[in-house]
């Protein structure tokens, strides 16, 4: 889900919802305590989830995360419902939860109930730098330590290419140190692929972030097989292109052939759209909601579309 989403829950979805929450309550019991390593492959033997590879470490991740783009942006975490969210979160086999300085109170609200709930060592936790500089870079990098509660990020971001020459280099340089397990750059827009596609072939990050979705194709073209041929994993952010996806097809019933692919809400149909590339490493809806998040995490498992079913949910969009 992101911000703005407008999705509403039918009975059917109510149903599916309903048997992954009495599905997952035993994970919900024991297992957010127990330490799970970050380089299984294939689907989780205990979720189900669909993982993916990130070639420059051999590491793999779920691939279905959590973004925190004002959702998680709240002033008080004890008082907030987030503490289920991330709960249900990791219990479903969630592992990416990605945020940035930019997000407000995001990176602290994470740190804080990560650390209540005993679930640091379940979550690749990724943030990014969003500044010019190096020392302000580097101030603004430990602040993200501090108030992540670490001592060790799995992934640390260029973001939006900010000040990218300056700050590559100390990324890198943490990771030599093993302050940061990966380092990897990021955008948004269609307009800065010309020169995302630049810093992909001169610098080769571990990890791009980029914008794409059924509404934002873009990427289809040059960034995706490039990030594959160099071995660079990718994150997909804005799966739902602002949740304009959702007032597309308001009012529409998802097609009965989605069940083909284990597709059971219109939100799955667009991820395991996104996911059905082989490109794709983790696509990060954000949500603050239990069922949306359960919506969201169901795309990971079961199977994807082919190219012939990607091809008839094109054209099924394109005409509502």
């Amino acid at each position: 889900m992101e911000i703005g989403d407008s999705r509403t829950v039918d009975d059917g979805r109510r149903r599916v919802l309903k048997t992954l929450a009495n599905g997952g309550m035993a994970l919900a019991s024991g297992a957010l305590h127990a330490s799970k390593p970050l380089g299984e492959t294939a689907a989780s033997s205990d979720t189900g989830m669909l993982r993916r590879p990130v070639p420059s470490s051999g590491d793999s991740i779920a691939a279905v995360g959590l973004g925190t783009y004002e959702s998680f942006d709240v002033v008080d975490a004890a008082s907030s419902a987030l503490e289920a969210v991330l709960a249900r979160f990791v219990a479903l086999g969630g592992e990416l939860v990605d945020s940035s300085p930019m997000y407000g109170h995001s990176e602290a609200v994470i740190g804080e109930l990560a650390a209540r709930l005993g679930v640091r060592n379940r979550l690749f936790l990724a943030t990014k730098v969003w500044t010019r500089g190096h020392a302000e870079g580097v101030r603004q990098m430990e602040t993200s330590f501090s108030r992540l509660r670490t001592m060790r990020l799995e992934l640390m971001q260029v973001h939006n290419l900010v000040d990218w020459r300056v700050h590559l280099p100390t990324l890198r340089e943490w990771r030599n140190q093993g302050r940061i397990r990966h380092v990897g750059v990021t955008h948004y827009h269609a307009s800065a692929y010309r020169e995302v596609e630049a810093v992909l072939r001169a610098e080769k990050p571990d990890f791009l972030q980029i914008n794409y979705s059924m509404a934002e194709r873009e990427a289809e073209a040059r960034l995706l097989p490039l990030a594959q041929d160099l071995g660079i994993a990718v994150i997909v952010n804005r799966p739902f292109a602002k949740a304009s996806l959702f007032s597309q097809v308001r009012g529409q019933p998802l097609p009965a052939w989605a069940a083909e692919f284990d597709c059971a809400s219109w939100a799955q149909f667009f991820l395991k759209f996104i996911l059905a590339q082989p490109a794709v490493s983790c696509v990060i809806p954000a949500t603050s909601k239990q069922p949306h998040l359960e919506d969201n995490l169901a795309a990971g498992r079961g199977r994807l579309p082919d190219a012939r079913q990607r091809a008839r949910m094109v054209e099924t969009l394109a005409r509502t």
